[in-house]
């Protein structure tokens, strides 16, 4: 009998695998790709806009922002090493060279620089603000933004200025000149409600060669709601405290020459003596205009509408209208105003017959009605 062995390595011919599998080579490192966001020789940057450097395929490993006087500019790195820009901010009308290295995958280093200069801007604008930093406002004070440079460009201003609140409030910019442009609610504030504005303007440009002087933010916080409701017919003046009534007062406003107009007012500021003096508002001393000093005085317009002490026409209060617009006061009703107030605080007058509040007139804003008041005004 003639023994035959089996072949070893039987199983793998059986399966078909042969001598194993052969791999294609790792595809090789790669070179970086080192990107700078400016072209060099670039010219009228603006300096509100990043400096940037970028790294694919490879980190960045030295970036350096210099001006002309080779004073290092302040940036950061992302935690990746793939992207630089700058946290200071740059100049006006100034020149900066930037110089980033970056290595790649496969090892090997690449340094690119450019140069660039700023814009000169024709002129700056600073935006000032009402209310101010700090405060404690009304429910019915609308946020109010003064450039002290006319904007061309009022979608872009708009942009620039931030309103965030806490609890989260819709809102709406609208413009009472091509310097001015206010934000307001719907409706009047809720209590407690903290207003945080931020005005970045700083290197942008809002038309005809104007650009922002200065970044500023400024917090503010809604206070309790008082609201002053004064019947002309009545002649009475009922104070609501968040929605009760704590106190009611005798009033005298203006009369049948005078008359003190209608609508909504928000209280401005407020001065415990000064004149009161009709040519401030256009009317003359010889056409029956008037200077009066008087205390405890709370401005509710522009055109000269006043809480105040009068105690001339205490015996007119609670009985008719003699005054030259103003809401007269006893002295003690008018410090109990004046003591208790605040800025933003709301006044609102009817059966006075005079005409309509002017939405200009101080802050007349809420005499605009909402629909009309989304639009915006850009016009």
């Amino acid at each position: 009998m003639i023994l035959i062995a089996g072949c070893s390595g039987g199983g793998d011919a059986a399966s078909g695998s042969g001598g194993g599998e052969s791999s294609a080579p790792p595809p090789p490192p790669k070179p970086v790709t080192l990107t700078l966001g400016l072209a060099n020789g670039a010219a009228d940057v603006s300096p509100g806009l990043p400096v940037i450097a970028t790294a694919a395929d490879g980190k960045l490993t030295d970036v350096k922002l210099t001006n002309a006087d080779g004073k290092v500019v302040e940036g950061k790195m992302n935690p990746e090493s793939t992207q630089w820009n700058n946290t200071e901010p740059l100049g006006y009308s100034k020149a900066y060279k930037l110089v980033a290295t970056a290595t790649g995958e496969d090892g090997k280093a690449e340094t690119k620089e450019t140069s660039f200069t700023t814009v000169k801007p024709r002129t700056l604008t600073y935006v000032s603000t009402n209310p101010q930093d700090g405060t404690t406002i009304g429910v019915g004070q609308p946020l109010a933004f003064y450039f002290d440079e006319p904007v061309a460009d009022k979608v872009a201003a708009e942009k620039m200025l931030e309103i965030t609140t806490e609890p989260k409030v819709e809102g709406a910019f609208y413009w009472f000149n091509k310097k001015e442009v206010h934000w307001r609610p719907q409706a009047f504030w809720k209590s407690g409600t903290k207003i945080t504005m931020n005005i970045k303007v700083y290197g942008k440009h809002i038309g005809d060669g104007i650009y922002g002087q200065e970044d500023r933010t400024i917090t503010t916080t809604v206070g309790d709601e008082v609201i002053y409701e004064a019947d002309g017919g009545a002649h009475t003046v009922n104070v609501k405290v968040n929605g009760q009534v704590v106190k009611t007062m005798p009033t005298s406003m203006g009369n049948a020459a005078n008359t003190t107009p209608t609508g909504t007012y928000v209280l401005m500021e407020k001065h415990d003596h000064m004149i009161m003096d009709s040519t401030t508002y256009g009317l003359a001393l010889e056409n029956g205009g008037y200077k009066t000093p008087v205390d405890w005085a709370y401005r509710m317009s522009n055109s000269g509408i006043f809480f105040h002490s009068a105690p001339w026409s205490i015996g007119d209060q609670g009985r008719r209208n003699v005054s030259h617009g103003c809401l007269n006061l006893s002295p003690e009703n008018a410090k109990w105003v004046f003591d208790n107030s605040k800025q933003g605080d709301v006044v609102t007058v009817v059966n006075s017959g005079g005409p309509a509040l002017e939405s200009w007139d101080g802050f007349g804003d809420w005499q605009v009605p909402w629909e009309t008041w989304v639009q915006g005004n850009r016009g």
